[in-house]
């Protein structure tokens, strides 16, 4: 190579491997354009699938339920997510009382404590409980929402990693959580 044509491969070299080293980061988020972040309905899924079965206890652990295979849905046109699990209840000296699935809808909000994107309100959409008796009549839908409020206030749906955090621009933080055109859109706030 000629000596008067090596800086200027040291520098494409050099601008590739940034530009690889900044790919690594964009599995993390699907986009970090200007104001925004943004993330795909696999990306969380892929979250969801990894942090459950999960266990919730209620009435000082009397009655538990399992959620487990969580299905994540942005539809587009809406502006919140959709999300179903199949739930186990238990209850102590019955064993399992049920076995069935729910789906709840429910807008997003970023807690900084957290650094990660949490359920906002989430409405209960149906609930499919077959069996659950007397043990459970008229306490399905309030043990379901309990354990969506505690979920909630607690656990992150989504936490943003530490090194997209960190290069977020300069004065910029985490502002509005949205769900536009079927993707999770955290909005920039700041200078």
């Amino acid at each position: 190579m000629s000596p008067r044509f090596r800086p200027l491969a040291s520098t494409v070299l050099l601008g590739l491997l940034l530009l690889l080293a900044g790919c690594g980061t964009m599995n993390a988020v699907t986009g970090f354009f200007g104001d925004q972040l943004s993330f795909t309905e696999p990306q969380l899924q892929k979250r969801l699938d990894r942090s459950f079965p999960r266990e919730f206890d209620k009435l000082g652990g009397l009655v538990s339920a399992t959620l487990s295979h969580p299905r994540l849905s942005l539809a587009g046109g809406d502006d919140r997510l959709r999300l179903g699990f199949d739930i186990g209840v238990s209850a102590i000296g019955a064993g399992d009382v049920a076995r069935g699935r729910f789906a709840v809808a429910s807008r997003l909000r970023y807690d900084p404590a957290t650094q990660g994107l949490h359920l906002d309100n989430p409405e209960l959409l149906s609930v499919d409980l077959p069996g659950s008796g007397s043990v459970m009549k008229g306490g399905t839908r309030e043990l379901i929402n309990a354990v969506l409020a505690e979920y909630a206030r607690q656990e992150p749906l989504y936490r943003i990693d530490n090194d997209v955090l960190d290069r977020l621009p300069r004065g910029k933080h985490i502002g509005a959580t949205l769900i536009e055109n079927g993707k999770i859109v955290v909005k920039l706030d700041g200078h």
